[in-house]
């Protein structure tokens, strides 16, 4: 018998804002001296304090201006937030696996708009 869990919502959330929520975790089981941080919640906070360049609400403001460009969608978005790509290469590695590709007027739209945050 297969017990099957249903999605019940998703969002994406930049690593920033992974780092903010995570924090807000890690104090209040601080608080509880009974409760111990699991491995993973560890890992987990250890990986976006490394990973985190911006502040969340910084990269949000940069997904929303990402997504306002009429070829990038909210999860690319999300992933160029995180990367901060600094040239065409980097950009153009984010859309590898997209069923599309943007010419290079677009991607310097899209660094221009990165180099504002970056």
């Amino acid at each position: 018998m297969t017990i099957f869990k249903e999605k019940l919502d998703e969002e994406y959330v930049t690593t920033s804002e992974a780092k903010e929520i995570l924090v807000d975790i890690e104090a209040e089981r601080a608080e509880d001296e009974d409760r111990d941080l699991r491995y993973e919640l560890a890992r987990a906070i250890e990986h976006v304090n490394r990973f985190a360049h911006l502040d969340a609400e910084e990269s949000r403001e940069l997904v929303e201006e990402l997504t306002e460009l009429d070829q990038i969608d909210v999860p690319t978005a999300v992933k160029i937030a995180d990367l901060l790509p600094e040239d065409r290469t980097e950009l153009r590695s984010v859309f590898a696996q997209e069923r599309y590709s943007l010419d290079g007027d677009e991607l310097d739209d899209v660094l221009n708009v990165v180099a504002k945050y970056a």
